[in-house]
């Protein structure tokens, strides 16, 4: 039986993480030109807020996973499973789970990284032209955020198709019925 406290945590988990990263969209860094003293351009970026909402949210999700997976001894360690359609549910959202958590994750690492990344003095290398400012393009921790829903959802099925797949199974598979007795010939 799936244990409602793992669902419940994990649920909390990637519900804080997805409002970090939808937070983390809402305040990505903007920039502007502004000209110093010796009239030269650079970029001026605007609060670097969303850097810590992504790595906050790469966070959690992580947390989650690795609670999930701990849980249900990550499929591959521990008790096999009991031949039925839990099973072949369990392997197959085993692997989406693990496709769409590492698509979230390199979307907030990548958004995280990309946020906190800023140029300023480029008009000392190439004097013609005015620094480009370089900012997270829209809906890199919208996309995040997305696909913190689906390994939300995906891994919770995929815990919970494990634990029926794993209940009611004996502990030595077929010792009720060993083949052909001796005595019955």
């Amino acid at each position: 039986m799936a244990s409602k406290l793992v669902l419940v945590v994990v649920f909390i988990l990637d519900l804080i993480a997805f409002a970090l990263a939808v937070a983390a969209e809402q305040h990505r860094s903007k920039a502007s030109l502004a000209t110093d003293s010796s009239s030269q351009k650079y970029c001026v970026y605007t609060t670097d807020i969303a850097t810590g909402y992504g790595a906050g949210s790469f966070l959690l999700l992580l947390a989650s996973q690795l609670l999930i997976m701990v849980s249900s001894r990550c499929l591959c360690c521990g008790r096999g499973l009991r031949p039925s359609g839990s099973r072949t549910w369990a392997i197959v959202l085993f692997i989406i789970c693990w496709i769409t958590f590492f698509i979230a994750e390199v979307c907030l690492l990548a958004g995280s990284a990309k946020n906190a990344y800023h140029t300023k003095y480029r008009t000392y290398i190439s004097s013609t032209s005015p620094p480009s400012c370089q900012i997270l393009r829209k809906g890199v921790f919208g996309a995040g955020a997305a696909f913190i829903v689906f390994t939300g959802i995906i891994s919770e099925l995929y815990y919970v198709s494990h634990s029926k797949a794993s209940t009611n199974f004996p502990a030595s598979y077929g010792a009720a019925d060993s083949g052909v007795r001796m005595g019955n010939l």
